[in-house]
């Protein structure tokens, strides 16, 4: 009987201990596997590096995509608070240069570049011509861009009816008190030729006839061209020389069409030359051409500028920059260029919400005029919020990698 309750308590005890190994080696395996589980969990959080031009790369650390080369961006996690907005961390907003601003109000001058050249000013533009017919004995100014002076002798030309014309008024002399009227009329003759009473009084003095007779300059300027060459026969009127007076010349810009309803009368315009790089000059807009270039679609915008030291000359290049205000937006909404992305359709911002966390939702705005570098907004912002200003297309790439609405999808 002793030996039975012997094995009886021997076989209880190792049932029991088998149980209590068996429940040891149970329990031992699944705190294991649930700290597996808790480490790929951590492992699975861990910061996902994408490429934002091929969201299919996905790596646990930053780098260049292998596709594109571009630099890799973290894979935002958002909120539950905002179901469509993105949600940036402090260091993903730091890697993708995310910068924010407020929208204020601000004035609208909008800057404009122009191209162009100067030219002469056609008011000052002089024919010289000759007053008399005959045939030229000598050039006194031979070649283009020649300077002359006003009084000058530019020419020196015999004229056979000038030597008549002497001839009748030495015959008028000798008869002047019995005809007056005739020795009247032979001294208006050659006046009519520009000869001067000096000259005149000359003739009749010493009865000599002059044969060659000199053409005088009427203005003062550069010579652009040289009709004649010496021997050649001449009439009245005749066309010697075109002269150009430097002294004040006109820049003369080329302005788009869509450029003009900025542009006005008045106008200052700074521009530089060139050819002339330390040198700065500026004008008023005196005249704006009404009509439109047809071939090249531009407008001749002209500033008089003076020029006594004569710096500047004809086609010579010159960049011009005018500050212009827009009418009819005195003060409005401007954000940079940056902010903006345009579908071609609609354009995007990204509004920041709250100030600390990195929270963006994007917002659809209406353009307006674009001022160089920036834009005018007409719709969608208030003054006071904050916006994505550098890296916008950055966070709209982690809402695209998100699923949410983005530039590319409108949801």
């Amino acid at each position: 009987m002793k030996k039975v309750f012997a094995h009886s308590s021997i076989r209880y005890s190792l049932v029991a201990i088998g149980g209590l190994l068996l429940g040891w080696l149970l329990f031992h395996s699944s705190h294991k596997t649930e700290l597996q589980q808790t480490k790929i969990v951590q492992a699975l959080k861990k910061t996902i590096w994408t490429c934002a031009m091929h969201p299919q790369i996905r790596m646990d650390h930053a780098g260049k995509c292998p596709i594109c080369s571009m630099d890799l961006i973290p894979l935002s996690q958002s909120t539950a608070s905002d179901s469509t907005a993105v949600h940036l961390t402090k260091e993903s907003e730091a890697l993708a240069q995310v910068q924010t601003s407020k929208v204020s109000l601000q004035k609208t001058v909008k800057e404009l570049r122009l191209y162009g050249k100067v030219q002469a000013d056609e008011r000052l533009l002089q024919n010289q011509v000759s007053h008399i017919s005959g045939r030229i004995e000598k050039l006194f100014v031979n070649f283009t861009g020649e300077m002359v002076h006003k009084g000058q002798t530019l020419a020196l030309v015999y004229s056979p009816e000038l030597v008549t014309a002497q001839q009748e008024l030495l015959e008028a002399a000798k008869t002047k008190q019995s005809q007056p009227e005739i020795y009247a009329a032979a001294i208006e003759k050659l006046h009519q030729w520009k000869l001067s009473d000096t000259q005149i009084a000359k003739i009749e003095k010493t009865a000599k006839i002059q044969e060659n007779f000199e053409i005088t300059s009427t203005g003062t300027g550069i010579v652009t061209a040289r009709r004649v060459n010496t021997g050649d026969y001449i009439n009245q009127g005749t066309v010697l020389y075109d002269l150009s007076d430097l002294s004040t010349v006109w820049v003369q810009f080329d302005a788009f069409e869509s450029d003009l309803t900025v542009l006005t009368v008045g106008n200052t315009i700074s521009f530089t030359v060139q050819a002339l790089p330390n040198s700065r000059f500026s004008g008023k807009i005196s005249f704006i051409d009404p009509s439109i270039d047809p071939v090249n679609r531009v407008a001749k915008v002209r500033v008089e500028i003076q020029n006594k030291d004569g710096k500047l000359k004809p086609e010579m290049f010159v960049t011009g920059i005018v500050k212009a205000s827009m009418n009819g937006y005195e003060n409005s909404i401007i954000i940079p260029r940056t902010a903006v992305l345009w579908t071609g359709k609609r354009s995007i911002v990204y509004v920041k919400q709250g100030t600390d966390e990195g929270i963006f939702n994007m917002r659809e705005v209406e353009l307006g005029p674009m001022l160089g570098n920036s834009y005018v907004i007409t719709k969608g912002l208030q003054v006071g919020e904050e916006i994505v200003t550098q890296g916008t297309f950055s966070v709209d790439a982690a809402a695209q990698l998100d699923g949410k609405e983005s530039m590319m999808n409108g949801k």
